[in-house]
């Protein structure tokens, strides 16, 4: 804004006649510091600075009050000498960091897209017929809080072997969320819209396909976010117990080599591919929701 340097004040006289003119004044306003833009990005930046200086404040002092814990620096070292060659190869038992991951994020894909394939239609019956829902609800309220370790066993005992015992294991334990988000969503469809389905004498497909599945999509994604994160969470301990390539099996292998450092790198690769997985699928659900409305 311009400054206004032309006002004048006025005193009423003191007598008949008279008036009295002060010099002009000077109004300043001030200009904004940050725009308001600028002021978001840094109400979200600086929290997230301090909370990740106050872990690198803890990380080095548990490394002065602890003998073998590796500071900060000599991680960020390994860090680099690892992410060097991620992708090398030495041998069925030695390789990268990278196929490591790569290989979990396989057993996910495998365990994750069974339990989608199975859990999302099984919630849709859940939701959609009572007798079903009686039906399943007593079996999905025991199994459900089982430890993910607990089918393992199961796993390897059915399949014989490792690999699909890995994936045995996200299936059962990644379905629970989709099945129960799902089934929710159906159940809170406004009766209006079953209604006129049954007064234009729809069928069960048509309903399925044009009414409960458009409505029910945020549910959907909803329990599908959750299921991966538990996935993501379940493969490390898995694979610890089985062995292979993965990347739970090789903090397993690095811990019996002593490399503290690599263990650490492998907890922050851990966090930030399931973040990646979360936030993918976030956006893919904040995409629908724009579709719908």
């Amino acid at each position: 804004m311009k400054h206004q340097q032309n006002t004048q004040r006025v005193i009423p006289p003191s007598s008949p006649g008279e008036v009295i003119t002060l010099p002009p004044v000077k109004v300043r306003t001030r200009k904004p510091a940050l725009s308001r833009k600028t002021r978001a990005v840094a109400e979200r930046v600086v929290p997230a600075l301090l909370g990740l200086g106050l872990l690198l404040i803890a990380w080095e002092l548990a490394a002065i009050n602890s003998k073998g814990f590796p500071t900060p620096l000599s991680t960020l070292d390994s860090a680099m000498t690892l992410f060097a060659d991620p992708f090398y190869q030495d041998g069925p038992n030695d390789m990268g960091i990278g196929w490591n991951v790569l290989a979990s994020l396989q057993r996910v894909a495998i365990g994750f897209g069974l339990a989608a394939l199975v859990g999302i239609p099984l919630g849709f019956m859940i939701g959609r017929f009572i007798f079903l829902a009686r039906m399943f609800n007593p079996l999905i309220a025991l199994l459900r809080p089982v430890s993910p370790l607990a089918w393992l066993p199961i796993g390897l005992l059915l399949f014989q072997k490792a690999e699909p015992a890995s994936s045995w294991t996200i299936f059962i334990c990644s379905i629970w969320p989709m099945v129960i988000n799902t089934a929710e969503g159906v159940r809170r469809i406004p009766q209006d819209y079953l209604n006129v389905a049954r007064v234009l004498q729809l069928s069960e497909w048509t309903v399925m396909r044009r009414i409960l599945f458009p409505a029910v999509l945020p549910a959907v994604l909803t329990g599908v976010r959750l299921s991966i994160g538990i996935a993501w969470l379940v493969i490390v301990a898995a694979e610890m117990l089985t062995g292979g390539l993965g990347i739970g099996f090789w903090i397993w292998n690095e811990w019996n080599n002593l490399n503290v450092e690599n263990i650490l790198i492998a907890i922050v690769i851990i966090g930030v591919v399931g973040l990646l997985l979360e936030q993918g699928l976030m956006l893919i659900a904040r995409r629908f929701s724009w579709q719908e409305k």
